[in-house]
């Protein structure tokens, strides 16, 4: 087995961050967690408290999240990946806007603060490997989640400069951008093409292996990106 990573894992107590974590922890890397849910957070270092620090972050707390990085860098002292998952969506089809600008303090102030501090602290380090899980959804507006597909239209931009500002350098960004996945993050009523987690992950493990530039998943999901892409 190659030599042991420390991994960070933003947004790990549920969905991909969470099928993650126990992939890399059980392959014995050194991963730091964070979420918003201490008990969640707790139970994951409970199951594998040999490979597993919990952090308790809510990344729109955006100096709480500088600490958290401050914090994590003492103790391991270099990170070898970070794996950015936070992201909330709600269906908000009457438009409060409340619930719209909830859903930008993290996946877009917050989730700037977080990926920007990671890709400044890889230029220190002269080396990292950055993974960013957009969505599918960042390439089609839709009524019932305005906010959720903006931001995360904002996000996939927002990759693709930090992938050309890497070039020439030891950094590598991989930008992961699902479909709909079974997890809590598919709402709604008539959803197609809802694919399973764990084949999800297996296929973002591979493409993190082989350090791409870039993977929708699944191979339905390719078509989709590719029609929103060009024809829409």
């Amino acid at each position: 087995m190659n030599a042991a990573m420390n991994i960070m894992i933003i947004g790990a107590t549920s969905g991909i961050g969470h099928n993650l974590w126990r992939h890399y922890a059980s392959m014995k890397h050194n991963v730091i967690v964070t979420g918003r849910r201490k008990e969640l957070l707790a139970e994951m270092e409970r199951e594998l408290p040999e490979h597993t620090q919990s952090v308790l972050c809510d990344i729109s707390e955006t100096d709480t999240f500088v600490d958290v990085l401050e914090n994590t860098l003492h103790k391991y002292c270099h990170i070898d990946m970070a794996i950015v998952c936070a992201g909330i969506g709600e269906l908000n089809p009457k438009l409060d806007v409340e619930a719209e600008m909830s859903t930008l303090s993290v996946n877009v102030t917050g989730w700037t603060n977080a990926v920007s501090l990671i890709y400044r602290l890889f230029e220190e380090q002269k080396s990292g490997h950055l993974v960013i899980i957009t969505s599918v959804g960042g390439l089609q507006p839709t009524p019932v989640a305005p906010a959720y597909s903006a931001s995360k239209a904002f996000q996939i931009n927002y990759t693709k400069s930090l992938q050309c500002k890497a070039k020439g350098t030891d950094i590598v960004i991989t930008e992961i951008r699902p479909g709909l996945v079974d997890t809590r993050m598919a709402k709604g009523e008539g959803l197609f093409w809802v694919m399973p987690l764990e084949k999800v992950c297996r296929s973002i493990v591979r493409s993190i292996d082989k350090k791409q530039k870039r993977l929708v998943v699944t191979r339905r999901w390719r078509m989709i990106n590719f029609i929103l892409k060009h024809f829409i």
